[in-house]
């Protein structure tokens, strides 16, 4: 399934030649920068096109991650991993700025210890603490 998105403004046009599992971020970062929990999609890094000259700010967020967002009109455009083992460059894309995000069935949640009791998610689906999902994607002390 491939799928097209774009900012707030239109200033950010992307399109996506592959999309990924869809999944939802319960940490701290993701909250702050969202205002909620992240409800993204994965695309690789080969798959992800972007409009030539888009104005982006690229901010490093943690030991193998940045954040995105427009220069113009701040919507977030994607956390993306620098290092692990989804491989470098691999994007996770907030569903809200897709085009079209019909299709996609939920597979993870991460940080799931880190979730306000305000609200959950129903389904059947992979629910990982933080120390499973830190486990599985920060890089060991040694390749750091």
């Amino acid at each position: 399934m491939s799928a097209s998105g774009q900012c707030l403004c239109g200033a950010v046009r992307f399109t996506a030649a592959k999309l990924g599992g869809f999944g939802i971020c319960h940490c701290g970062q993701c909250n702050r920068w969202l205002g909620g929990p992240m409800l993204g999609v994965t695309v690789e890094q080969a798959d992800m096109s972007v409009a030539e000259g888009a104005p982006i700010v690229t901010r490093r967020t943690s030991g193998w991650a940045s954040r995105s967002r427009c220069a113009e009109c701040g919507s977030p455009l994607w956390y993306r991993f620098d290092k692990g083992v989804d491989g470098a460059g691999n994007y996770e894309v907030p569903l809200g700025i897709l085009d079209d995000a019909n299709g996609l069935a939920l597979t993870r949640e991460i940080f799931i210890d880190r979730k306000p009791d305000s609200y959950s998610f129903a389904g059947a689906h992979e629910r990982l603490t933080e120390d499973e999902t830190l486990a599985l994607y920060a890089p060991s002390s040694e390749g750091a």
